[in-house]
């Protein structure tokens, strides 16, 4: 989980972004603060990966109390005004969001910083299912079957992800991190085989075809599982 705070005076903005940060399964808000000197107490309460940091605050500005900090977490600046982009981006902020902040820009934002900060710097991919954005580790997805505009991702738990998105564009992502497309319509992870043949794969306890089209990319597959170890 990402532990993230809230700096923001504007209730409705504020709103906005509890709202945006309720959608994303990895974030976890840890609290809300009106100014500086509350994010500062928020800051010295709690690990925080990611603080989405207004500028123009009373008191203390948002630049400056970044500034002011010696030990600074992800920054994602809010605001209205475009004026202070440079000077953001010059302390290394992740992103830099003018209001009204979208739920589109905020995803593209708040994605970046998860890549950062994955603790363990695992492969993965973030799906929207069912109204929250979860990010699924490539290593637990055993295939991805396309269901028409849809896509399902089987996991080892026996859990299942539904989300919209084409199998093409999924293809693109996880191309060269141990999957294989094998079929239209199924992409499988090579580490699961557990058994095959010219005409289907068995991949943990499922049984997957493999389409004519994409046996050269079954064959290479199988044949490096295969080097030095057929009896």
């Amino acid at each position: 989980m990402i532990n993230c705070i809230i700096v923001e005076d504007e209730p409705l903005a504020a709103s906005l972004l509890q709202n945006h940060i309720s959608k994303i399964h990895d974030l976890k808000l840890l609290g809300t603060a009106q100014n500086a000197m509350q994010a500062y107490k928020l800051l010295q309460n709690h690990t925080i990966d990611l603080m989405f940091l207004d500028i123009q605050m009373p008191h203390l500005n948002g630049i400056d109390f970044l500034k002011s900090l010696p030990h600074k977490p992800g920054t994602i600046f809010t605001t209205a005004y475009r004026d202070f982009a440079l000077e953001g981006f010059e302390l290394e902020a992740v992103d830099y969001l003018l209001k009204p902040i979208t739920f589109e820009r905020f995803f593209k934002a708040v994605e970046r910083i998860l890549r950062n900060t994955s603790p363990h710097k695992e492969d993965f991919i973030l799906i929207k299912t069912e109204g929250i954005h979860r990010k699924l580790s490539l290593s637990e997805i055993v295939y991805f079957e396309s269901q028409g505009n849809d896509i399902k991702a089987v996991l080892t738990t026996k859990e299942s992800y539904v989300s919209k998105s084409k199998i093409t564009d999924l293809e693109k992502i996880v191309s060269g991190k141990g999957f294989v497309r094998i079929h239209r319509s199924f992409i499988i992870n090579s580490a699961f085989i557990t058994g095959f043949n010219n005409h289907e794969v068995l991949v943990s306890s499922h049984h997957i075809p493999v389409g004519r089209s994409y046996k050269q990319e079954y064959d290479t597959c199988i044949a490096a599982i295969s080097k030095n170890k057929l009896l």
